[in-house]
């Protein structure tokens, strides 16, 4: 007997095992038996979408732009491949024939089985009212209703969204995020009231209005009106009216049980099921939304999970059972942070511990009942969730720590916990450490144990963190512990005050609208209050960046030459560059330039590399009178003390050189006048020169620009500091207009890439120059948009900042002046 016949032997001797669902529980469930027997079952799964299985909790990331879909697949191909699962998407079952253990599939398939398992979820509850079937009136389930959510979003407009609970404010944040108009439509008189008390859900709503949502709570939904077909607007019971282009119905879901239904099997509210996941049939499972295990119906991930691990101890033969779930909740929704667990409702029987910050915005109660935890709201500092819930779960008596419980942890356990790797080694080994993929403490540990020695492999491995990342410190502590100083690094995080790197920060402020130094780290979960001297001046450029006439520029967060805007010297006084434009000056710059010397009793004034004159000596409190003089006679600042572009070095080109084959200098000026007083990541230099003698040095410069008898070569990435870097050629252009317009588009992409104090010889070499040019060039209308987006940036950014500071628009600057040490090197 051959090695074929023996692998088709045992593939036919194996048990037949069918799945009805390619959502989370069914493959999750999958898994669970994979992993405790991998040979058992011959495992067809038909899946209703066509497309593998995906992360339905991260729907809303994907509305609000925060993820893309490739970033939430949980299973790919591949590893329905490995395992030898054969996926049948988009073609769904539509009829179990319990006598003969077949299933009947949409497109006529028939499939046998000798074990199935339902995992058919749950269906978006419809609300019984005149137009719910209008166009654009949708649901909230899975990834083609947020590709409908996002067309409708391209056009702007309004949008309602009917439900305030978790799935409803997460698709409003997403639609909100995505440029609509939104209103929330909720027919209780709280938010979320399943799992927020009174006085969560008003912190809560605060914070959604503070964002231009308009919340409408005790509103019960009378018709939906449209024209022409489509949905217009909304109409409530008490008469008002609220203009909708879209209606997302998300008023609440109920479990699939149709399938189950017709094919016999005992349902309820749900598929009834007892301990093994077991139905009225013994051969066919239920695991997920679809089921009512007790009588209870979950809505929730965590029990899913809880689900799909007794239903494998069952089908390989060690039974465990499942007893039910103790749920808890927490809402993804940009910079809210918000925790509930358990039963808050309380009663004569019970005992409430409340703590309010209203200065910090943070809410915390807890419910006792006999000694014992039974609930937990958490708004503004969730830092304890998993604690509170661990207790929670176990039922513990906390008589010992009653006094300490509302303030945490660290605080009840009289301190010995203040350090946070210390609060996460006293979590017991099943507490769970990632409720999206229902992760324990002790699965984490094994991962670690087995190999994964760094946060990325965690993630890979067993998926903690993966998801919405707010478990990152619980894992990263858990490397701590585990491995001491034998933790891999990954990507360097932008400083000790986040895990997060330069690309993730910069890629977050983006995605999640971020315009706001202190949103940012509240966002991003920032480990100090204020950040340090490392991450302020590089989320100040960041935001700067991303939000051109927006985000206002934080002086506090600059280094202290920027904020003078003047070069400290060693001796504490200052040096002064004046712009001139292309290395060209006049007579009358060239007198201004003298009586300032003389006038304010300069000790030196210095030709620069770059074509300047530097005026030396400078004290502090003459840079106002300064820089007024200097004004008067046309000039501005050069930015000579700038992360910021420096000079545009020319020759004098065609018009004097008898090598020169164009205009160097004219050229050389327009491109000054084009980019000066734009910040960037690190210093930036340009050069022009008139031919390839290339007197003007632009092949050590950030852009170079070398012309030639055809045009002009535009160089980039060159250095001439420490470590001589020669250029890179990008391409070749035969217009000015086009050299000036490849410049603009260069800088751009460089100011939206490069991390703060990189400079471009540094960025080119870790980017690879065929990614610069690929972003440049492989799309034909990318130069123009990354030029306009910088031509845009200029509005905001070519402002005189002596001027300003000459007119005396701040009165402060002499008391500013005077607390500034003269060596200062950081922030203030």
């Amino acid at each position: 007997m051959n090695a074929q016949t023996r692998m088709e032997d045992m593939v036919s001797a194996r048990e037949k095992l069918v799945v009805i669902g390619n959502g989370m529980a069914g493959c999750r469930a999958v898994e669970e038996i994979l992993e405790r027997d991998g040979d058992r079952y011959d495992i067809t799964i038909f899946g209703a979408e066509p497309r593998v299985n995906y992360n339905r909790i991260m729907l809303s990331p994907v509305l609000a732009g925060e993820k893309t879909f490739d970033e939430i697949v949980i299973n790919s191909a591949e590893w329905y491949a490995e395992n030898d699962i054969e996926l049948v998407s988009g073609d769904p079952v539509s009829h179990i024939d319990r006598a003969a253990k077949t299933v009947l599939s949409q497109s006529g398939r028939v499939e046998p089985y000798d074990k199935l398992l339902i995992a058919t979820g749950s269906d978006p509850f419809i609300i019984p009212i005149p137009g719910n079937d209008l166009a654009g009136v949708i649901t909230f389930r899975d990834l083609d209703d947020v590709d409908k959510m996002l067309a409708a979003a391209e056009k702007g407009g309004d949008a309602v969204v009917i439900g305030g609970g978790l799935l409803g404010l997460e698709a409003a944040h997403g639609l909100s995020l995505r440029g609509m108009k939104v209103t929330v439509v909720h027919l209780m008189p709280t938010l979320m009231e399943r799992q927020l008390d009174e006085a969560a859900g008003y912190l809560l709503r605060q914070e959604l209005e503070k964002r231009g949502q308009t919340i409408l709570t005790g509103a019960n939904t009378k018709v939906i009106h449209g024209i022409e077909g489509h949905v217009a607007g909304i109409e409530l019971e008490d008469g008002t009216r609220v203009k909708a282009d879209i209606v997302v119905m998300a008023a609440g879901i109920k479990p699939s049980t149709g399938l189950a239904k017709s094919a016999g099997l005992e349902c309820e509210r749900g598929i009834v099921v007892d301990d093994h996941m077991v139905t009225s049939d013994p051969d066919i499972l239920a695991v997920g939304e679809c089921v009512q295990h007790r009588g209870a119906c979950y809505g929730l991930v965590a029990p899913l999970w809880e689900m799909c691990r007794s239903l494998a101890d069952h089908l390989t033969d060690a039974p465990t059972g499942y007893a039910g779930s103790v749920t808890s909740t927490k809402l993804k929704v940009s910079g809210i942070d918000l925790f509930s667990a358990g039963d808050f409702s309380g009663g004569d029987d019970c005992e409430d511990i409340v703590m309010r910050d209203a200065a910090r915005g943070v809410y915390k109660r807890v419910v006792l009942k006999e000694n014992r935890l039974i609930g937990a709201v958490l708004y503004g500092d969730t830092a304890d969730g998993n604690w509170y819930f661990d207790l929670l779960k176990k039922e513990e008596d906390v008589s010992d720590i009653r006094e300490g419980l509302i303030f945490g942890q660290a605080f009840a356990s009289g301190g010995a916990l203040a350090d946070p790797n210390a609060a996460v080694a006293a979590l017991s080994d099943d507490a769970e450490i990632c409720g999206c993929n229902g992760v324990s403490k002790s699965k984490v540990v094994q991962c670690i144990n087995d190999g994964a020695h760094s946060l990325d492999a965690v993630r890979s491995q067993c998926k903690a963190s993966a998801s919405c990342g707010s478990c990152t410190g619980l894992v990263e502590s858990l490397l701590s512990l585990t491995l001491g100083g034998e933790v891999e690094s990954g990507p360097a995080s932008m400083c000790k005050c986040t895990s997060f790197t330069h690309d993730d920060v910069r890629r977050l402020i983006v995605e999640k609208q971020l315009k706001e130094m202190p949103q940012v780290m509240q966002e991003l979960h920032w480990t100090t209050p204020d950040g340090c001297s490392s991450c302020r001046p590089a989320l100040n450029y960041y935001l700067l960046c991303a939000w051109p006439g927006e985000y206002e520029d934080d002086q506090k967060s600059r280094f202290v030459n920027e904020r003078l805007h003047a070069n400290i010297q060693k001796d504490g006084t200052y040096s002064v560059v004046p712009r001139m434009w292309g290395g060209v000056t006049s007579p009358k710059e060239l007198r201004a330039i003298a009586d300032v010397v003389e006038k304010y009793d300069a000790r030196m004034v210095k030709v620069t590399g770059g074509q300047r004159l530097d005026i030396f000596g400078i004290r502090k409190e003459d840079l106002p009178a300064v820089w007024a003089d200097l004004n008067a006679a046309g000039m501005v600042s050069g930015h000579a003390y700038g992360k910021s572009l420096r000079t545009v070095k020319t020759c004098v080109g065609s018009e004097w050189c008898r090598f020169g084959t164009q205009d160097s200098t004219g050229l050389g000026i327009k491109i000054e006048q084009m980019t000066w007083g734009s910040w960037m990541p690190h210093k930036f230099k340009i050069a022009v020169s008139g031919c390839p003698r290339n007197c003007a040095e632009a092949t050590i410069k950030d852009f170079g620009v070398v012309c030639v008898d055809s045009g002009y070569e535009l160089h980039v990435g060159g250095n001439g500091g420490i470590k001589v870097r020669a250029t890179d050629l990008l391409c070749k252009v035969e217009t000015e207009e086009e050299a000036m317009e490849h410049c603009a588009a260069f800088i751009q992409l460089y100011r939206e890439d490069a991390h703060y104090l990189e400079r471009t010889a540094p960025w080119l070499e870790r980017k690879g120059l065929d990614w610069i040019k690929a972003q440049m060039f492989d799309d034909p209308e990318r130069v123009g948009r990354l030029a306009r987006r910088f031509r845009y940036s200029q509005q905001f950014m070519q402002d005189d900042p002596w001027a300003r500071r000459a007119a005396g628009e701040r009165a402060d600057l002499h008391r500013h002046l005077a607390t500034v040490r003269p060596m200062e090197t950081e922030y203030a």
